[in-house]
């Protein structure tokens, strides 16, 4: 059963007003299902509005084929106008810039779930007349809001993270009730990842070996990617590999995050550790979602890497070749912030390798963030490290962003 309660507000609702004022063309990309179109859809408070999606034939046909044509059949009359699965239409950029400055009085609304409208070739056409604005499946919060949870202790907070975790923040997998539903729908929508966005859009024809590569790198979240043993293990190509990666990371299934350096000589600096967009459609990969997560530090990891994303930050990873590692680095505002994730943390005890990145680095705050321990803040040379949940992380990560 799927709960058709009230919409969910989305937390980019406050940013997408601001830019909506000023820009012509503004774009909400991400994954396929996270909430695009209902958002904007929302929105709309006029009565002259029309949805065309490129998806339909008539619409890419006629974008395709004569932008004045479709700008006639679809913008001309109408107040605005939103265009989703912009990426599919050819000559894309071109073909925006022409809509927005020939339609400065209208509003054209945008939705992608490819990197595509992204590229050079179609953003060199848009500076100044789009902006883009990330939107990911449910963040926590907006995951509470679904649930009506507005009260937390740590108990409720650690049972609706243990959901998220299992089943992702996709709209339609948290309000829908049955657990085995849910399965369903995050089986069905990786598998429409895999064959439309990412086949289809990136030409690749060998679905098999996609899918291989898909279940291998389900089980290789949070590691260091070394590119060799990944394709001997898979019998993979290098080549086929990075096609696999760069498609999957565009269609928005993977993250791949980098290392966070000063130091060429004793730091890592090229190889990269990969995670899931979403933990709910990393477990249809796998076919294993846990009924505890417990013992699932690196799936934890993973959470806690896409809350990151949620609130608009640049994530990266810290490993020296001493095996010095600190799982996250992110910086607001030029401060250097180190996260450390621990499923559980009884005790406030800060580990060597987060101790040698404070005294090399001499960062003002840093984070532990775990499932379940005790809140408390110690001093570890200079460096306030505060042991929280991932809620409070949140909180306190996006106001020193305002």
């Amino acid at each position: 059963m799927v709960n058709s309660g009230s919409y969910v507000e989305r937390e980019i609702k406050q940013k997408f007003e601001k830019v909506n004022a000023i820009y012509a063309l503004v774009a909400l990309v991400g994954p396929r299902q996270a909430g695009k179109t209902t958002f904007l859809k929302q929105q709309l408070n006029e009565k002259s509005t029309f949805y065309i999606s490129l998806d339909n034939p008539d619409g890419k046909e006629l974008f395709d084929a004569d932008i004045k044509k479709f700008e006639n059949q679809y913008i001309k009359n109408h107040t605005i106008t939103i265009i989703d699965e912009v990426q599919c239409g050819k000559d894309a950029g071109i073909k925006l810039k022409y809509l927005a400055d020939n339609n400065t009085d209208k509003k054209i609304w945008l939705s992608s779930s490819s990197q595509i409208i992204l590229s050079k070739e179609v953003l060199s056409w848009l500076v100044g007349r789009v902006s883009i604005i990330y939107i990911y499946p449910f963040s926590l919060p907006e995951f509470l809001s679904s649930k009506n949870q507005k009260e937390l202790t740590p108990g409720i907070l650690r049972r609706h993270i243990s959901e998220q975790v299992t089943y992702g923040g996709y709209p339609k997998v948290v309000l829908t009730q049955e657990p085995e539903l849910k399965k369903t729908i995050l089986r069905d929508l990786y598998e429409t990842m895999v064959l439309k966005d990412i086949a289809k859009t990136f030409s690749i024809g060998d679905i098999s070996s996609l899918e291989k590569c898909c279940r291998y790198f389900s089980n290789y979240i949070g590691n260091v990617m070394i590119y060799e043993n990944i394709s001997r293990e898979t019998g993979l190509s290098f080549q086929t590999i990075k096609k696999y990666l760069d498609a999957m990371e565009k269609s928005y299934l993977i993250i791949r995050i980098y290392p966070f350096y000063t130091n060429k000589l004793s730091e890592v600096i090229k190889q990269p550790k990969l995670y899931f967009i979403d933990t709910g459609v990393r477990n249809a990969v796998t076919n294993h979602f846990p009924l505890s997560i417990e013992n699932e530090g690196k799936l934890f990891e993973n959470y806690v890497l896409t809350e990151l994303l949620k609130i608009g930050l640049k994530v990266k990873y810290y490993l020296t070749k001493s095996k010095a590692e600190v799982d996250f680095i992110v910086e607001i505002n030029n401060e250097v912030i180190p996260i450390e994730i621990k499923i559980n943390s009884p005790a406030p005890k800060v580990g060597l390798s987060l101790r040698s990145f404070i005294n090399k680095y001499k960062p003002k705050r840093g984070f532990i963030i775990y499932y379940a321990g005790e809140k408390q803040e110690i001093d570890v040379n200079n460096c306030k490290i505060t042991f929280t949940d991932v809620f409070e992380m949140r909180k306190m990560l996006r106001g020193s962003m305002q």
